[in-house]
């Protein structure tokens, strides 16, 4: 459950919200102002969206899940509460909207308690019908919040997710002591094959708890994981996620990662998703060491969810986050009646990278289908005068993917590349790279909407440069730059060593595209635009 994340640490969180209906990819809605709403990325047709719900394939397509909230208005972002809104998918591409499939405020069937509205949590198919829902019933663990206490219930659907049951037996994992322990939420369910039974992680305030279970409905507490205590605070700790992973592909390197959405803040960072790699036991997790790397160092990559790629279960897997940051979330200059968008599904992979064991992610190829044939240029200088690297002449500036090699070449003498994007002269948002410090860079301080209505430590945390080291360095770095009308996502190299996700709100009519140098000059090896085949 993505909650209030302040920029202090382990400030109090409030409630979840979420989402109204959804849109197909290729959807292209007019809104207020002119402006247009996201091309390829998931947003709700009105009302609130936030954390993603690992998705699960059951039936020939993806089920994905994502909180919502149709009581959500401007003026009192919390109202109503969320419940779980379902698209299904058979490429993860282009989603088609559903229905509400677990309802907030719903009573158990025979006791009639009320346990709160729908918030985080995950969904596993029960293959061997150990909770005795019938063999292939989804099963659900959330967290429920009744009068400020967090608990977890359980939900199962016996139609592939499109409408679920309340188990009778809720909470199946109460709060054991509400008064010491208000944040007691996001279970991510996962079956340990090895130790033979189920695994919930719990994020419980500066810790991630784990406990099992045999059927899914009573569960035992096993250990924790607590950063703070090696002197890593990321304040509140949300969304864990623990899997395995083949480093470079080879199984006898698998790796187990304990994901977590943590505030970066005390790093310079911004609210976002940190990992470690390290072993499990069945029982503990243990790191390899006390800091944590990060899957994106962008200010809108929260609420994490991965899944395992079924073509290959240990050497890839899927991501998808929420883009927003609860230090603007309810202040932004939103387009139109909704809140709320989700990243790319991403694959991820572990790879060494210049000797470090790196989690790397790129677009799901299908994306790739949704654009049209790109038009480039190469072998052009970048120079202070964004005319010499001679772009093609009227690219379209609403939804489209820029693909750039650039390189500081024998005799160039500059050190910064940047990439405008939805410019008009005034205003305009920076992807660059500085070749110096080997790290790729995200400037929205002067992007049109938010940076002229944002106030106060929302226009603090919007407007900072958000930076990510190119661990792979040298003179040529390769840039993938995803643009959609509210977002961009920057990924670097061709297995995108590292990202950078943020969202945008670019002035109406603002869609110029200009490539320009720091200093003296650079190399345009090459620039490919495709814009979005709506």
């Amino acid at each position: 459950m993505s909650t209030f994340l302040f920029s202090a640490a382990r400030q109090p969180l409030f409630n979840s919200f979420v989402v109204l209906s959804f849109f197909l990819l290729a959807r292209v809605v007019p809104l207020v102002a002119g402006q247009t709403r996201p091309n390829y990325h998931i947003t709700p047709a009105t009302k609130w969206l936030n954390d993603p719900q690992r998705p699960f394939f059951l039936g020939g397509e993806w089920h994905l899940n994502y909180l919502y909230n149709s009581n959500w208005d401007k003026s009192n972002p919390g109202a109503g509460g969320t419940e779980w809104y379902h698209a299904t998918s058979v490429d993860m591409v282009q989603w088609t909207p559903r229905d509400v499939a677990i309802k907030k405020y719903q009573p158990n069937p025979s006791s009639g308690a009320i346990l709160g509205d729908v918030e985080t949590g995950s969904a596993v198919v029960d293959t061997t019908n150990s909770a005795g829902f019938g063999q292939d019933a989804v099963v659900a663990v959330l967290t429920q919040m009744q009068d400020g206490i967090q608990q977890q219930s359980l939900f199962y659907s016996n139609d592939a997710g499109y409408t679920y049951t309340a188990f009778d037996g809720n909470p199946v994992m109460p709060n054991p002591d509400p008064s010491a322990q208000a944040a007691f939420r996001d279970p991510k369910i996962f079956r340990d094959d090895e130790a033979g039974h189920w695994v919930a992680a719990l994020a419980e305030g500066t810790k991630i708890g784990f406990y099992k279970s045999t059927d899914l409905k009573t569960w035992a507490f096993m250990s924790a994981f607590s950063p703070i205590d090696s002197g890593v605070d990321l304040g509140t700790l949300e969304c864990p996620d623990l899997y395995q992973m083949d480093l470079d592909g080879n199984s006898a390197s698998r790796t187990w990662i304990l994901a977590v959405g943590g505030n970066g803040y005390l790093r310079g960072m911004a609210t976002g998703t940190a990992y470690w790699a390290g072993t499990w036991d069945g029982t503990h997790f243990t790191a390899t060491g006390s800091s944590p790397r990060w899957m994106d160092e962008g200010p809108d990559f929260y609420a994490t969810v991965s899944w395992e790629n079924p073509q290959d279960k240990f050497g890839s897997r899927y991501a998808i986050a929420w883009m927003n940051s609860w230090d603007y979330a309810n202040t932004l200059p939103y387009y139109g009646d909704f809140e709320g968008q989700l990243s790319l599904v991403r694959e991820v992979k572990y790879q060494t990278i210049n000797g470090t064991p790196t989690l790397v992610s790129m677009p799901i190829a299908g994306y790739e289908t949704r654009f049209t044939r790109p038009v480039s240029v190469s072998n052009k200088t970048i120079t202070t005068d964004p005319a010499t690297a001679s772009l093609p002449v009227d690219l379209p500036g609403g939804a489209y993917v820029i693909r750039a090699a650039v390189s500081k070449a024998d005799g160039d003498d500059g050190n910064k590349v940047y990439f405008r994007i939805k410019s008009n002269g005034n205003y305009n948002t920076t992807i660059g790279y500085d070749f110096a410090n080997s790290q790729v860079f995200f400037a929205r301080g002067s992007d049109g909407s938010a940076s002229d209505i944002l106030v106060s430590g929302a226009k603090q945390s919007w407007d900072a440069v958000r930076t990510a080291a190119n661990p792979a360095g040298g003179n040529t770095v390769k840039l993938a730059i995803y643009v959609d009308y509210n977002s961009v996502e920057t990924f670097v190299n061709d297995e995108g060593v590292a990202s950078l996700s943020g969202l945008i709100f670019p002035n109406q009519g603002a869609e110029g595209i200009d490539v320009e140098a720091d200093v003296g000059k650079l190399t345009l090896t090459s620039f490919t635009y495709a814009s979005f085949a709506a």
